[in-house]
């Protein structure tokens, strides 16, 4: 059930900007989006594309309270505990809720980073992350998050055949555990939706419409016709006016954390405070700094994939 112990006006989302059709793209950013409509709370949607690799990102703002996506579990998290809103509070203490947001926040978020920066070779990562900066810069930003992905998901070049079947097979379970659990429920806890909804419905949402065609994440989603049938009938019942851009909630919004520069798509002020002229040039100095440090990370690494070509041509030898 919800739960609101605060001034819900003047709400804001700070997110990734849409694409593919959905009110935000980010697969990080989604879930938060969705588990504020589930709750019905009134909020603006803004969009902050300066620091594409920000792990604040998403960030929900109600006049001094802010709540960030690396500070507390996430902004779902922050927004339960800190009982802003919370649809747990009825079902978090039931035997499958540990089991399913396991499944949910762990096998099939794994299966989305790899897909996204190893699986389809970027090629809707580029388009949610990158495509507003200079082609160079972009491609080097994805070298490096991908690079950064295979650490996380514990891929090497011994065990990418191995660690990709497991990370399917494990997405694989998770669906078909989460089809069984869900029949024709209209939520995952029957009558009431909750966080694991948001996190499943943005799941969905976004393996169907932002993965391409060549995905064999969506290939298996679309095995459970229920998984499917339960995202539509959600999108069009919570999401309907968000669905089709451009539509008011998706207007760029400026946000007024100090923390990071986000700057407006609207219409600019006339004239720009000192504050915002910091901003500039602290996002100025952050493409910079991003473009150097990749390229030397490239310079590092052509490096290493030369000595590794050298052993692998060792170990040819006998």
């Amino acid at each position: 059930m919800e739960v609101v112990d605060q001034e819900t006006t003047n709400c804001t989302l700070v997110t990734r900007k849409p694409s593919f059709d959905l009110p935000t793209a980010c697969p990080n950013c989604l879930p938060a989006y969705i588990y504020l409509k589930l709750a019905q709370l009134p909020f603006e949607l803004a969009f902050n594309s300066s620091f594409p690799d920000s792990d604040e990102l998403p960030y929900f703002e109600n006049g001094t309270y802010v709540a960030y996506n690396n500070e507390d579990g996430g902004v779902i998290e922050k927004l339960k505990t800190d009982g802003f809103v919370n649809l747990d509070s009825q079902v978090q203490s039931l035997p499958d809720y540990v089991s399913l947001k396991s499944l949910l926040v762990s096998w099939l978020e794994e299966a989305i980073t790899y897909e996204l920066w190893v699986g389809t070779e970027g090629i809707s990562a580029w388009k949610i992350y990158y495509s507003d900066l200079p082609w160079v810069i972009s491609k080097c930003l994805f070298y490096k998050q991908s690079y950064m992905a295979k650490n996380r998901l514990g891929i090497n070049k011994a065990n990418a055949e191995q660690r990709k079947k497991q990370i399917y097979k494990r997405a694989s379970e998770a669906y078909e555990a989460l089809s069984t659990r869900l029949g024709e429920q209209k939520f995952l806890f029957e009558d009431s939706p909750s966080s694991l909804d948001a996190f499943l419905l943005s799941h969905i949402l976004f393996t169907i419409q932002a993965l391409p065609e060549t995905s064999v994440l969506r290939r298996k989603l679309r095995e459970h016709g229920n998984l499917v049938s339960y995202a539509e009938r959600l999108k069009s019942e919570f999401l309907v006016d968000s669905s089709s851009s451009p539509s008011p909630p998706l207007h760029s919004f400026p946000s007024s954390l100090p923390r990071k520069g986000s700057k407006p798509k609207t219409k600019p002020k006339a004239e720009k405070t000192e504050e915002e002229k910091k901003f500039k040039k602290r996002a100025r100095f952050f493409l910079a700094a991003q473009f150097l440090a990749v390229v030397l990370y490239l310079s590092v690494m052509g490096g290493v994939s030369s000595d590794e070509q050298e052993y692998e041509d060792e170990d040819d030898s006998y």
